[in-house]
């Protein structure tokens, strides 16, 4: 059915890993050999109950090419950042290696959870982009809020995503890709 979310790929994290690739291929977490192709035009992230390993580690995020993440200072990002505990405010940055995160406190405890639509992935010509929506909460009670969108700003194919943590390992976390049907 048109416009029905059609699950991909998929990783839950049962140990501590230093990154976790959604598509890609071989090289995904799940090693179901799943890539980002042109059977949709657009793709879904989802990522739940995302915790790190390090105090005040952040998530990150890359596009990979053939499997490996493309660590080319070419990804710009804009958001709106929504927090209970201090002002909302506007956020961007340009010629970075990765795509940044939220970053609530400096202990462990926060978790993120996240929605990001993915386009122009398969697409050479063009430059692939995603917009974004994330939670993350912690437990002093703090919740804080991103909208906005990143581009990896080299017109090339990309087919997956990579997550990271800034410092030390994920913990713990879901992880799930889907295709929605044209």
């Amino acid at each position: 059915m048109a416009g029905s979310l059609i699950k991909i790929d998929e990783f839950t994290i049962s140990s501590a890993v230093s990154n976790v690739i959604l598509g890609g291929g071989s090289s995904g977490s799940s090693g179901l050999n799943a890539s980002i192709d042109s059977t949709y035009d657009v793709y879904m992230v989802q990522y739940l109950n995302v915790f790190m390993s390090s105090s005040g580690a952040k998530n990150r995020i890359r596009f990979t090419v053939s499997g490996s993440a493309d660590t080319s200072a070419n990804y710009d990002r804009a958001s709106k950042q929504m927090y209970t505990n201090q002002a909302f405010y506007n956020s961007s940055s340009t010629n970075q290696t990765y795509i940044d995160s939220l970053g609530l406190g400096t202990t462990q405890d926060k978790s993120d959870y996240g929605t990001l639509y993915l386009f122009n992935f398969s697409n050479s010509s063009e430059y692939s982009f995603i917009t974004r929506e994330q939670i993350q909460t912690n437990s002093a009670s703090e919740i804080a809020g991103i909208m906005g969108g990143a581009v990896l700003t080299v017109a090339q194919a990309t087919d997956g995503i990579q997550f990271f943590a800034d410092t030390g390992n994920i913990a713990s976390g879901s992880f799930l890709l889907y295709g929605l049907a044209k």
